[in-house]
């Protein structure tokens, strides 16, 4: 790379690190560049009615709750954070799976306060919200899920959401998803939505989900917030079986900065709508459904705050895909790694670094490393048909994929990851400023 080249790629990340910057600091970020080019125009999920308001819980002047209301035979599933200090609202929504889906239900959602780590106080609040959903939308109390995303330790003014209800309630509409969408977000620099649609027995099933997440995303279930809804009838217990295994391919594969959230949540609702039955295990069904939530995942992962680069990490060749995952977590978890991928640097010594320290089985002299189809490392040391300028090259992409194979198995795993920019560090540091 000649010294102009360099000058003018300098010259580049220097202006995207000063509108990052100045973002951070007013808590209004300009729209990520690895962003869809728009929101999806999601079906309508007959059976369910969404509606979106200013409560003012942190921020003014900016759509911050949202309600869900689903119809009598709707049932939901769900997966949450594992994280030890979970909070009020996972709590609450992990006791009432699995409850009587005959009557209708209701979500309710804000963004800019996380209720986490607020003790009773956090408890009261959620009791409170669910209490008056209930009575707004006559559906039992135990039926009322809820979830809050946003700053933890501090007590959630939930008098500002009982008290934007009857608005919320008279707005319900069957196509307010996407400002549903809005209403939930953090730092996210965009709106998140996906769909799918799929035949099952001549009969078209409609299906459609909405994300917040940028910041503190680790696999650990949920990494952060995802409602789904599909007009599909399905059991219980059948569509609980489905989330949970389809969550481990994508939204417990992906990672922004290692972080796993108090508060995340992912719900999945089937209100039965359209009278068409889906067998327990039916792959069309199964693989649309999952399409919807990789796609919302890999748009979390857009989305990482400051991120300028989308990566994925394969992982073959293993002892098992255990063995697979971990290597490739470790590696997508680097700091070292995540910076040399922002600086444009091909630094394959620290992907081996990061695969030296995983714990998992790995034998030096038998893996190699690809840049996308640039072969960089083979038999122990680096490739002797490689070209640091290819490499160099490479790296320049908004999109990438870095791919190990260990030599010692079958075994293999993808995760997505994003860089580590100095936009990060800015977003993160003035938080709760």
């Amino acid at each position: 790379m000649g010294k102009s080249a360099k000058i003018k790629k300098l010259k580049k990340k220097l202006q995207k690190l000063k509108a990052r910057l100045a973002a951070a600091k007013t808590h209004t970020h300009a729209v990520a560049p690895l962003a869809p080019a728009a929101f999806p125009e999601l079906p309508v999920i007959g059976g369910a009615r969404f509606s979106s308001a200013k409560a003012g819980v942190k921020y003014p002047d900016r759509l911050d709750v949202m309600l869900a209301e689903l119809q009598p035979g709707t049932t939901i599933a769900g997966v949450f954070t594992k994280s030890a200090t979970r909070s009020a609202p996972v709590l609450d929504c992990q006791a009432k799976l699995g409850s009587d889906s005959s009557e209708g239900a209701a979500i309710l959602v804000n963004a800019g306060n996380s209720n986490a780590f607020t003790g009773a106080a956090g408890d009261g609040s959620v009791d409170a919200i669910t209490t008056q959903v209930a009575k707004a939308l006559s559906v039992p109390k135990n039926r009322v899920y809820t979830a809050s995303t946003g700053v933890i330790g501090v007590p959630l003014p939930h008098d500002k959401i009982v008290g934007r209800l009857d608005e919320l309630k008279g707005t319900l509409v069957p196509d307010g998803l996407a400002g549903a969408a809005q209403a939930i977000r953090t730092t996210d620099t965009f709106a998140k939505g996906a769909k799918a649609e799929v035949k099952i027995d001549g009969r078209t099933v409609h299906i459609a989900g909405i994300a917040k997440g940028s910041g503190m995303i680790a696999p650990d279930m949920a990494t952060m917030l995802v409602f789904i809804f599909t007009d599909a009838r399905i059991d219980q217990t059948d569509l609980q079986s489905m989330l949970s295994e389809l969550t481990e391919t994508s939204f417990n594969s992906i990672t922004v900065d290692s972080d796993t959230s108090t508060s995340d949540s992912v719900l999945l609702a089937a209100t039965g709508a359209s009278g068409v039955d889906v067998p327990k295990g039916n792959k069309a069904f199964k693989s649309a459904l999952h399409d919807v939530m990789l796609d919302l995942a890999h748009q979390v992962v857009r989305d990482g705050e400051g991120a300028t680069k989308f990566v994925e990490v394969r992982v073959t060749g293993a002892k098992s895909d255990t063995d697979a995952r971990v290597h490739a977590l470790a590696i997508a978890n680097s700091p070292l790694v995540k910076t040399a991928i922002a600086g444009e640097d091909p630094n394959w010594g620290r992907v081996v670094m990061a695969i030296g320290k995983s714990g998992a089985y790995a034998e030096r002299d038998k893996l190699s490393i690809r840049f996308g189809d640039v072969l960089v490392a083979e038999n122990g040391w680096v490739s002797p048909h490689y070209r640091e300028e290819d490499g160099a090259q490479y790296m320049t992409q908004e999109e990438l994929v870095i791919t190990v194979d260990l030599g010692v198995g079958g075994g293999a795993s993808s995760v997505w990851t994003c860089d580590l920019t100095h936009g990060y560090i800015q977003i993160n540091a003035d938080y709760r400023s």
